[in-house]
């Protein structure tokens, strides 16, 4: 399954794929959500996610199918050439990491690998992971785990909506929660992040690559 809420996207990364004798494009999404609810569905061994996408990001979606669906393989496919963004990835399920620039290269092999249940990274993430590493290890941090995150997932879900314009109440039917949970939510967020009002937040999920500018 491809997800990647640009239509042009999907169709080059589908002629990739589908000119492959062992890979079959089975399914599309133009949103995380969407992936979501398609993969639930069945029949999709691998999920090829981009991370900014409309209503639920490719990391916020890897994670929604990691936990329900443990068996579905992920490969994130993304334009960020972007550390942090790779790490959460990894925390997220992710069995890869691709970028767009250099998807005619390096994505067959990287769908191969991930369905046989191998990582793939990029070169420049093994850099990323082996400087990771000794600068937890200098500063004497366990280097077992993986960078915190500022926010909790759930407080990123409803960043990401609340930057996208929607009102508390769409924001609690989308998550199926209440709209006073969510203004909860909106203002830990605010206090967290030493924010004022729904620009400020905008600005910080521009930043944090929850949107696109």
């Amino acid at each position: 399954m491809l997800a990647d809420d640009h239509t042009l996207v999907r169709r080059g990364v589908r002629l990739i794929l589908d000119g492959e004798p062992d890979l079959t494009v089975v399914a599309e999404a133009g949103d995380g959500a969407e992936a979501v609810e398609r993969a639930r569905a069945g029949d999709i061994d691998l999920a090829v996610l981009d991370v900014a996408m409309p209503r639920m990001t490719g990391l916020q979606a890897a994670r929604e199918l990691s936990r329900r669906l443990p068996a579905l393989r992920i490969l994130i496919l993304t334009m960020y050439d972007n550390e942090q963004y790779f790490f959460e990835a990894l925390k997220a399920g992710a069995g890869g990491y691709v970028l767009k620039s250099v998807a005619d290269r390096d994505l067959v092999e990287a769908c191969r690998a991930v369905v046989r249940d191998e990582p793939f990274i990029y070169p420049g993430a093994e850099r990323a992971l082996v400087r990771s590493y000794l600068d937890r290890l200098h500063r004497g941090v366990d280097v077992g785990g993986l960078p915190e995150r500022p926010i909790t997932e759930r407080e990123e879900e409803i960043l990401k909506l609340v930057a996208e314009g929607h009102t508390s109440r769409e924001i609690g039917a989308l998550l199926f929660i209440s709209s006073k949970t969510v203004e909860r939510h909106r203002a830990n967020l605010l206090q967290k992040l030493g924010m004022r009002d729904r620009l400020e937040l905008t600005r910080y999920a521009i930043r944090a690559g929850l949107i696109d500018p």
